[in-house]
């Protein structure tokens, strides 16, 4: 078989035995067929080498690739190999002698509180279509879900008498996470008043907790541009990104004392370490207020 073959075998682990998401098996995806691209996907795998793998990173940064995207990349073709290595497709790993490009820490910048507030007042609750992106935005910022879970979301997902929501994760997980009185209130009120409307007026049959105003499920680009007219509405600015939402969700509750494994539950993190860059941001505020408040700063 073919490195285009062995490929295909690949992604369909990666869909069947691994379940990952949509979204994560197109991003395999296209790292794994930029290595057929620059190595003709017609050769076999074992002739696939480190100079190979090494050639191609160096070529994706002379067109402009930065060190984030060639260590995601490695990090795809690292997977990539060792399924290859355990089917005996290649007798050894060519990725092992490859260095991972350093990445530059990234603190993920975050909404103030205040700045919080203005963007979940801004939709006008008077309306069908104000409660709904009301709705959607206070259960966002309330558990710190992805865009692509909140717009996933089912009927069933989400108990309203308990203020809990269970979104679907990445690979398939479930987690269950608390939801504040004043999202719950958004959401019921959504539920019972809006949504029968929408669903009646398009003859939706779909289960999506929030249906858009054609009968189906909200996209993620959708939502996207949504968040950023009402941010550009109350003057906030970089107009932020949903994920903006969730990455403030984390950062809020290390600043209200939240217990670091209770955010890495409620993010859905595998990994501690993931969970761990939000006590960065927090740390920062706590310096921030010591330099302001204390006599001896």
């Amino acid at each position: 078989m073919d490195l285009h073959g062995w490929i295909d075998a690949y992604l369909d682990y990666l869909r069947v035995e691994r379940g990952l998401a949509r979204n994560t098996l197109d991003a395999y995806a296209r790292d794994v067929n930029a290595l057929a691209a620059f190595a003709s996907g017609g050769i076999d795998p074992r002739d696939v080498t480190s100079e190979t793998l090494a050639s191609m990173i160096a070529a994706n940064t002379e067109r402009g690739f930065g060190a984030r995207s060639s260590a995601r990349q490695l990090s795809a073709l690292r997977g990539f190999f060792r399924f290859l290595v355990r089917e005996r497709a290649v007798p050894e790993d060519p990725t092992t002698g490859l260095d991972r490009p350093r990445l530059a820490r990234r603190l993920p910048r975050v909404l103030s509180f205040d700045e919080v507030m203005r963007l979940l007042d801004a939709p006008d609750e008077s309306t069908d279509r104000g409660l709904t992106h009301a709705a959607m935005l206070h259960l966002m910022y309330a558990s710190g879900l992805r865009v692509s879970e909140l717009c996933s979301l089912r009927i069933g997902d989400i108990d309203l008498t308990r203020g809990i929501v269970s979104p679907l994760g990445k690979g398939g997980k479930r987690r269950l996470v608390p939801v504040g009185e004043a999202a719950m209130n958004r959401v019921s009120a959504y539920v019972r008043d809006v949504r029968p409307r929408t669903a009646a007026a398009r003859k939706a049959k779909e289960t999506f907790l929030f249906l858009s105003p054609r009968g189906g499920g909200f996209s993620r680009d959708g939502f996207w541009r949504m968040i950023r007219r009402y941010a550009l509405g109350v003057g906030i600015s970089p107009l932020p990104s949903p994920h903006k939402l969730r990455h403030s969700f984390a950062t809020h509750l290390l600043r209200g004392g939240a217990d670091l494994r209770a955010v890495q539950a409620m993010l859905g993190h595998a990994d501690l370490g993931t969970t761990e860059i939000y006590t960065h941001v927090a740390a920062d505020h706590v310096r921030a207020v010591h330099a302001k408040s204390h006599p001896r700063a």
